[in-house]
């Protein structure tokens, strides 16, 4: 297997720069989570009206974080914090640091929501690498600490929406997925890009049962100029901590514009394309999720309709139901990016 090394690989020349300088110094809001560690201890206890802008300006008190692996050195402790205005933040009510980890769809787990992270506990992200393949300079396997090391962790406050009509707003912690990609130089044949999650028996039960219902392993993609979108994100963390191993540790994609099965976890692999890969539900059933899964409350799933959502958390009293926007409420960044396509169609 080639590991290769930070001196092999340039940092992206594209990282923003200080656009976010003067602004206040983002307090990590951390759990006893370590990287690689089993899910434990206390959860971050957020107040149920905490708003984006709240937590730029405070973390909870009282929380620790154990000690990561060595080489994030200091990352999490200086996080650049969201700006102050979309696309990258928005200041609705977040979710509960406890209904953002405890209410997943994370199927190699098992197929409750509660499953990823009852059943999450023995899986173990250190060490981890991703395997980079296709139409690409550079390809072979990476460590994480190549890919994560060389960038700046950043802030992004999104929205984010399941095709079961249900929603959330996280505060991620990660890397613009553009500068992650260039660095691996994709030629001119790149025209989507394929992603993979890990496929563990040993630690995934629901990879193991024989109620599931996926080919594994899950498979997700985006088309080029999707992915160089800089709103397209590659999240190592939320709430300024790591990523829990139900939200998808050590990295996932969170593609805020489009429904969350978009939005892969646990990355092993990612293959540069020349055609359109199938993914895992639109090879599953394709009448019901297509490729683009785009959010859109004009076109309805034959089981949820999209016009309007439930924002979690909610209680027996309220479903807390908003209205859905279109693109998730990002048409400004990227409606051009369908521009003359028939969304019906390509749902």
């Amino acid at each position: 297997m080639l590991i290769k090394r930070p001196a092999d690989i340039k940092p992206s020349e594209i990282t923003p720069e200080s656009i976010y300088r003067n602004r206040r110094q983002f307090l990590g809001a951390s759990s006893t989570l370590m990287l690689g560690a089993a899910l434990g201890g206390t959860s971050p206890l957020m107040a149920q009206d905490a708003r984006g802008d709240q937590l730029k300006a405070r973390a909870p008190a009282g929380l620790t974080r154990s000690e990561p692996a060595a080489w994030w050195g200091d990352k999490f402790d200086n996080i650049q914090p969201a700006p102050d205005a979309e696309p990258f933040f928005t200041d609705e009510t977040l979710t509960p640091y406890d209904d953002v980890t405890a209410y997943n769809n994370f199927y190699e787990f098992g197929m409750d929501k509660g499953d990823p992270k009852r059943n999450s506990g023995e899986f173990n992200v250190d060490p981890w690498s991703v395997e980079i393949a296709g139409e690409v300079d550079k390809p072979g396997t990476y460590n994480l600490e190549d890919i994560v090391s060389p960038h700046q962790l950043e802030e992004r406050i999104y929205r984010l929406r399941c095709v079961e009509a249900w929603s959330m707003v996280i505060p991620w912690i990660g890397i613009p997925l553009a500068d992650i990609l260039k660095r691996f130089e994709p030629n001119s044949n790149a025209r989507f890009v394929e992603f993979e999650t890990l496929v563990d028996e040993d630690t995934m039960p629901g990879v193991r049962s024989r109620f599931a219902i996926i080919d594994w392993p899950y498979r997700e993609g985006l088309r080029m100029d999707e992915a160089m979108n800089p709103l397209a994100f590659m999240a190592v963390g939320l709430y300024g901590d790591y990523l829990p191993s139900q939200n998808g540790a050590p990295m996932r994609l969170v593609v805020p514009w489009k429904y969350g099965f978009k939005s892969i976890k646990s990355i092993v692999k990612i293959n540069f394309l020349r055609e359109q890969p199938i993914n895992s539900w639109n090879e599953l059933q394709p009448q019901e999720y297509g490729f683009y899964a785009n959010v859109n409350p004009n076109v309805h799933h034959p089981r949820w309709r999209q016009d309007t959502e439930r924002r979690l958390p909610q209680t027996l009293f309220s479903q807390n139901r908003i209205r859905t926007q279109m693109f998730n409420g990002y048409g400004e960044q990227v409606a051009h990016l369908y521009e003359g396509m028939d969304l019906s169609r390509y749902y």
